[in-house]
């Protein structure tokens, strides 16, 4: 305990010390970190997709630098303090796990998710939904839209249930397209997209995470092929859609993305 002190106490003294002292530090203002917070975040993303330790250290350090600046600027400005960042979110967790540290009990983690919502609607929030970001990928928030639904009992019962909604999306979708009402197209689109993510949740599948992973694969089997076209003196570009596919179906057998 007494190293981490230390370590995270001289952090702290190196972000006091660049404030004060490189140009660069001394400029920004949250409104200038945000695009760079949003690059970290995303950063470390791709390390934990990747399952990239050495990486996701290094993220962690990047973001730990960025909160411990902001809460610098904050000091400065005489909004909040870092302590006051630290003991907010330390009561916060308190309060919001009363079956650790008060008399709550609870028999799973589903409890453990209804209770904090319920907490947080007693601390003064007016929807459920309230806590969703509105700028979340909308991916990941169409699932954290469902996931905060499912706390008062809005919710499928099991996962055959949300196939068959997923079914009647696409089922309404195809008779958009027959109607050929670019409107209505883009609203089923729409509708098939937020029910799939709806059956990955009953499935324990991360929608964001898979279709990232998926991205990855493609864009390694994509450039595979180009170098095999290469090979040949050939261009993609330069190739029928059948002798690019056979290459593609020749790189799924025989090899893996790293």
């Amino acid at each position: 305990m007494a190293q981490l002190e230390q370590s995270f106490l001289k952090l702290v003294g190196i972000m006091d010390e660049l404030r004060e002292k490189c140009p660069w530090d001394r400029k920004q203002t949250i409104e200038t970190l945000r695009p760079l917070t949003l690059e970290e975040t995303y950063e470390l993303t791709d390390a934990i997709t990747d399952k990239n330790w050495s990486h996701i250290k290094e993220e962690l350090g990047d973001l730990l630098l960025h909160i411990i600046f902001y809460a610098k600027i904050g000091a400065e400005q005489q909004q909040f303090s870092l302590e006051d960042v630290i003991e907010g979110v330390s009561n916060k967790l308190i309060s919001r796990h009363p079956h650790i540290y008060a008399d709550t009990v609870v028999q799973d983690e589903e409890d453990v998710k209804k209770n904090w919502e319920q907490i947080k609607m007693k601390e003064g929030k007016k929807s459920v939904l309230s806590g969703v970001p509105p700028s979340l990928p909308a991916i990941v928030k169409a699932s954290r839209i469902q996931d905060k639904a499912t706390q008062v009992g809005f919710e499928w019962e099991n996962k055959e249930d949300v196939w068959k909604k997923v079914e009647e999306e696409m089922m309404e979708l195809q008779e958009a397209v027959a109607e050929n009402d670019a409107g209505h197209i883009e609203e089923e689109f729409g509708d098939v997209l937020f029910s799939l993510v709806n059956y990955a949740r009953f499935l324990q599948v991360d929608a964001e995470g898979v279709l990232e992973k998926t991205n990855k694969k493609f864009i390694h089997r994509f450039t595979l092929m180009e170098e095999e076209a290469a090979k040949q003196n050939r261009s993609l570009a330069a190739m029928s859609l059948a002798e690019m596919d056979a290459i593609w179906n020749d790189i799924k057998k025989q090899r893996k993305p790293s």
